[in-house]
């Protein structure tokens, strides 16, 4: 019979260390973490499930299980509504919209972050302000100013990809500018100087040191930029038409008068998604340290 000496090693390797947690909360952080999983995953099993299944299977009761297992809701999506056009016209404006953003706000983030210039104060807080107001306060007095310049100058801004560019800038631009000020406030004006020493200038340190130092914070707004834009409802409703309009709007097409074809709704919308997860995916390791590179200087 082993001796209380020899059965001690092994009692001490099995005693928990007493920094660890108790069972108890691992075992609630399991069920916790479990449900939570379950309560975002349900959703996506439901669009999964309805797009493989035929009309008449979505539209009576719900079914957990589909009687028939289809593809066909994935190759009519394509001829129910013009969704390739609206495809095309989401991946236009939000891509422009976000290079733009991110262009203008890279330069005016640069000057707040480095420069002292008359003004300055009351620029940040005006740009801070802009995302106070609801968006909707913007509708009707962009719509009239378009539609007014539209009347003078032939310029067709309302209907028009180039008019929702310019008016997701209203409201993506001024995010993105007080976020990378941030960014670049968090790189050392060290950097800065080093550049100038070595002949470069203002624009040659803002392209050759700043910009690569924070490139994870200019990467998170441009995927802010993007997925606001290519999820917006409100502003492409109104100022779209039938050659312009986006995939937010578009989707609604599938709604008829005499039926909805919910299959086809859930199918497109799993089609639509794939950009901004493909996207996200891509940039994720970007993505979670542009989050906090500017969260301590």
């Amino acid at each position: 019979m082993p001796s209380d000496a020899a059965r001690a090693p092994r009692t001490a390797g099995r005693r928990r260390s007493p920094t660890a947690p108790p069972r108890s909360f691992l075992w609630a952080r399991r069920i916790v973490l479990t449900a939570l999983a379950g309560f975002v995953l349900l959703p996506v099993y439901v669009m999964l499930s309805s797009s493989l299944k035929p009309l008449e299977d979505v539209s009576g009761a719900f079914r957990w299980l589909p009687s028939e297992l289809t593809v066909r809701p994935y190759l009519d999506i394509w001829h129910t509504v013009p969704l390739a056009r609206y495809f095309t016209n989401s991946l236009i404006v939000a891509g422009s919209a976000t290079v733009c953003s991110v262009t203008v706000a890279v330069f005016a983030a640069y000057a707040v972050s480095r420069y002292q210039f008359r003004g300055k104060r009351v620029f940040t807080v005006t740009v801070l302000s802009t995302q106070m107001f609801p968006g909707i306060l913007f509708l009707l007095p962009l719509f009239l100013i378009y539609v007014n310049i539209g009347n003078s100058t032939g310029v067709a801004l309302y209907g028009s990809r180039g008019g929702l560019i310019l008016t997701y800038l209203t409201f993506s631009l001024p995010f993105s500018i007080w976020m990378l000020t941030g960014y670049f406030a968090s790189v050392p004006r060290e950097l800065d100087e080093a550049a100038y020493v070595d002949g470069c200038g203002p624009l040659g340190a803002l392209f050759r040191v700043v910009v690569p130092a924070a490139l994870p914070g200019i990467i998170a707004v441009a995927v802010y930029a993007f997925m606001t834009a290519w999820g917006e409802v409100l502003f492409a409703s109104v100022m779209t038409n039938d050659t312009t309009r986006t995939l937010s709007v578009g989707l609604q097409g599938y709604a008829t008068q005499n039926d909805v074809y919910w299959n086809q709704v859930m199918a497109a919308s799993l089609v639509v998604s794939v950009p901004v997860v493909a996207g996200f995916l891509l940039l994720q390791r970007y993505l979670v340290a542009g989050l906090t590179a500017g969260a301590v200087k």
